[in-house]
């Protein structure tokens, strides 16, 4: 008879066998009830644990006690790859992710205090008279019974007008004066059947009467006509009275027409993204953007409608509910009920707002976009959520909860932290803010390196036995004296004098950035930092180079959303002929599918493929360096398409990538892996690491330097063809980093990075911070974003924005070098930096 497996021990969470990623048979017990701070350098394989294993653990258990129909319809993390997980309660995961580029999701849906205003409103609401009572769906603009009519409760209406339509009016309709029809044969074959209806498509677009511009660009008839392909419009109407058999009959669709169904039904990003440049937005007439129904804003709650309540920042929403949670109504005290309805929704109301406002976030909006939040601003909304949902013998999996947090708001994080704790939940965080990993009750160390040099648990126990492990990189900068600080910091070399900018919170600020030197902006979250910087700087200087302004990333936003972003106003007074060039280092992917690759994004991988072109048997076979890429037919493996895996689709259980059988992973086919170089075909040479890489392209200088600054930016680890989806935010950030600093440098450029730091471990940091000031000593200038103290210290200058969040933000409070600002009056950085500084 079979002996029945162990039971765990009390109060731990057993893992055995994880080999996640690059994890080396990882075995380690977890404390539940506690918080577990999983540490490392970027790369070691901490999230491959806490999320890869742990938590895609716990999700495949629940998701096994479902229907399997139900289970279809949930986005699924996956099978771990594990021996066994024994006590592993039920798993929240939540993640470093942005918002879903949606024109409907807010700050109030992701928080849930929308759906409890709506309440307030419906059962507590001031009404006209005679008006009847509005249910609560009534005041959402996600639903028909509350959406404006007009804009169908996007607050805005969008349509193509003739300035968009044709940009040129001087062209003639030959000469695709109708820019928004599509180009090729369709294009063409409006414009033939324009020849057919007696149209002039050869006189220019201005000399049409307006009667047929407009039926040309507006009208919903749809006349089908012959079409006489290749015809001068002479032969058409010859041919038109001969009745001559047509080339075939064709459909007149008015451009107008043409981009609204366009837009709205084709599945092709690229065509929605062409044909939305042809679409302007208006505020929409009915609701003036407030995108309910003229019912639902005319009920009102301390004389505000809902519309306008959304509008106020979350920490004057709270004073607004506050004397009604107090029983202080303004409501007539004939009807207790309602007055009693309003006091406990309020109440509600009041302590989910509290919660926001502890972590920091009370200067967002309720109407306020989830795309325009950053990631670290998302996580804590989640969180907030959490809080208040009061849930027991959960564990939660968080990633990096302090990104974007500033010192002062960190203790509110932790404090958040140890409320979940207390309720009987376990806390399972990445994390690398020193900080909250001094405040875990245990630590999980994994290393000692990043990639195929980690995946090894260093050390699992109390924070003070890590003082002990010698292998570990975290231990230094726990335990280990603080690195010292500049002494001496560099003098401006120039100035750029930005005066009258106005960006978001940051409203007719005068301020100057130092040139030639490292700058730190500090703050508060939403202190106003990225719209100077990141927004407001790079409009200008984009102006001043000739660049368009505020250019909108691309799958950043809804392509209708571009009329309406935030614009820049202001004006550099001095200094901009001082900047040469202007580059953005950020965390975005370097690439959005498995086909984007660290080789192919550096651009090192042309030099490879041309030097396996150049080989004997290549040159005999009249291989090019085209054969030797997995993106074109003759060399790839036709079966995985150059992908090295497919994927398995399992009905009922998430579905899998496995290894292409036809090629097994090498995505090409067999001809092109006989070419070999120096003992290795292509498939080989893309699973090198950079360090590997490096030694067997040595004497090669074009592949030999690529790979050297990317060992010296820390990436030595990576494989060359490790494919964008697999890499970090902080790993695509150090990719472009050292893409940039092996191009020949050139003095005056402007390097902007927004919160650098983010995901990065304390070593990393170090990194990073040495190619920075590298850049610096070649004649750039660096201007961060940034919340890490150690950064601030290190750097020449620093310049802090607040002194609050939101409206309280937006000035500079403190500017000088570190140690000016450490003594500065007022800044709430100053404490932290004096700290950092040793001051």
């Amino acid at each position: 008879m079979p002996k029945p497996p162990a039971k765990p021990a009390s109060g731990l969470v057993r893992v055995r066998g994880a080999r996640e990623h690059n994890l080396k048979d990882v075995d380690v017990d977890l404390p539940r009830d506690a918080l577990v701070v999983f540490t490392g350098v970027s790369g070691s394989g901490k999230s491959s644990l806490a999320f890869g294993t742990l938590f895609a653990e716990a999700q495949r258990r629940y998701l096994d006690s479902i229907s399997p129909y139900a289970r279809r319809l949930i986005d699924q993390a996956g099978v771990a790859d594990v021996d066994s997980i024994e006590g592993l309660p039920p798993a929240v995961a939540l993640q470093q992710q942005r918002g879903t580029p949606s024109t409907r999701s807010s700050v109030g849906s992701v928080t849930t205090i929308s759906n409890s205003l709506r309440m307030l409103y419906s059962r507590a609401g001031t009404y006209p008279p005679g008006q009847a009572m509005i249910h609560a769906d009534g005041f959402s603009p996600n639903t028909p019974a509350g959406a404006c009519p007009t804009c169908h409760g996007l607050g805005r209406i969008y349509d193509a007008t003739e300035a968009t339509m044709v940009p040129d009016r001087s062209l003639s309709i030959r000469e695709r004066a109708v820019a928004a029809w599509p180009g090729a044969w369709h294009g063409q074959n409006q414009r033939d059947i324009l020849t057919t209806l007696g149209i002039d498509v050869d006189v220019p677009w201005s000399s049409l009467p307006k009667k047929t511009r407009d039926w040309i660009l507006y009208t919903d008839e749809q006349p089908v006509v012959p079409v006489y392909a290749g015809f001068t419009p002479a032969e058409v109407r010859s041919a038109l009275r001969r009745k001559l058999e047509p080339s075939y009959m064709g459909t007149f669709t008015s451009a107008r027409r043409y981009v609204l169904h366009a837009f709205a039904t084709t599945q092709s990003p690229l065509i929605k993204k062409r044909v939305a440049q042809y679409l302007i937005g208006t505020s929409c007439p009915t609701c003036h953007g407030k995108r309910l129904r003229r019912e639902a804003l005319s009920v009102t709650f301390a004389g505000l409608d809902i519309g306008e309540l959304a509008q106020r920042p979350l920490s004057q929403v709270a004073q607004i509910l506050r004397p009604a949670a107090e029983g202080k109504s303004h409501l007539d005290k004939r009807q207790p009920g309602q007055a009693i309805a309003a006091q406990r929704i309020a109440q509600d109301l009041l302590a989910r707002i509290q919660v926001v406002q502890a972590l920091g976030l009370g200067y967002l909006s309720l109407e306020r976009g989830t795309p325009t939040l950053s990631p670290g601003e998302l996580q804590r909304l989640r969180l907030a959520t959490q809080i208040r949902s009061q849930l027991f013998g959960v564990v939660y999996v968080m990633d990096e909860p302090s990104a974007g947090l500033h010192p002062a708001d960190t203790q509110a994080l932790l404090a958040a932290l140890d409320q979940l704790k207390a309720a009987g939940n376990s806390l399972f965080v990445v994390e690398h803010e020193v900080d909250v990993i001094r405040h875990a009750d245990w630590i999980v160390d994994v290393g000692p390196g990043a990639g195929e040099q980690g995946g090894q648990v260093l050390y699992s126990g109390a924070p003070a036995g890590l003082q002990r492990v010698q292998a570990s990189s975290t231990r230094r900068y726990l335990f280990g004296e603080p690195a010292p600080v500049r002494s001496q910091p560099r003098t401006p070399e120039h100035w750029l004098r930005l005066r009258g900018v106005t960006r978001n919170n940051v409203v007719d600020l005068d301020v100057d950035i130092p040139l030639g030197v490292f700058t730190t902006v500090t703050g508060v979250s939403g202190s106003g930092k990225s719209s100077l910087v990141s927004q407001a700087l790079v409009d200008l200087l984009d102006e001043h180079l000739g660049r368009d302004r505020g250019e909108v990333p691309e799958e950043e936003a809804d392509p209708l959303q571009r009329d309406t972003q935030a614009t820049t106003q202001g004006r550099i007074v001095e200094g901009q002929q001082q900047v040469r060039r202007l580059v953005r280092v950020d965390q975005k992917p370097i690439g959005r599918t498995p086909r984007s690759n660290l080789a192919t994004y550096t651009g090192l991988f042309d030099h490879v493929r041309k030097r396996f072109a150049a080989t004997a048997a290549a040159r005999r076979r009249r291989y090019d360096a085209g054969r030797f890429s997995f993106n074109v037919a003759k060399g790839r493996c036709e079966t995985c398409q150059g992908e090295g895996s497919v994927f398995v689709e399992l009905l009922f259980m998430p579905g899998v990538y496995a290894p292409c059988p036809t090629c097994h992973g090498d995505r090409y086919n067999a001809r092109t892996l006989e070419i070999e170089l120096r003992g290795h075909n292509i498939a080989q040479v893309l699973r090198m690491t950079v360090e590997q890489a490096a030694a067997f392209f040595a004497e090669d200088e074009a592949v030999a330097r690529p790979l050297q600054v990317l060992r010296e930016v820390g990436l030595g680890y990576l494989r060359l063809g490790q494919p964008a989806t697999e890499l970090s935010g902080g790993e695509a950030q150090r990719i472009k980093l050292a893409t940039e600093l092996q191009r020949a440098q050139r003095r005056g450029t402007v390097y902007v990075l927004d919160e650098p730091t983010t995901g990065l471990h304390p070593a990393d940091v170090d990194t990073l911070m040495r190619q920075l000031h590298g850049l610096v000593d070649a004649g750039n200038s660096v201007i961060v974003v940034e919340h890490d103290m150690r950064v601030a210290a290190a750097s020449d200058w620093v310049i802090d924005m607040g002194p609050g969040a939101g409206e309280e933000g937006g000035k500079v409070v403190a500017s000088g070098t570190p140690r000016q600002v450490a003594r500065g009056k007022g800044s709430r950085t100053a404490p932290f930096l004096a700290q950092e500084l040793g001051a």
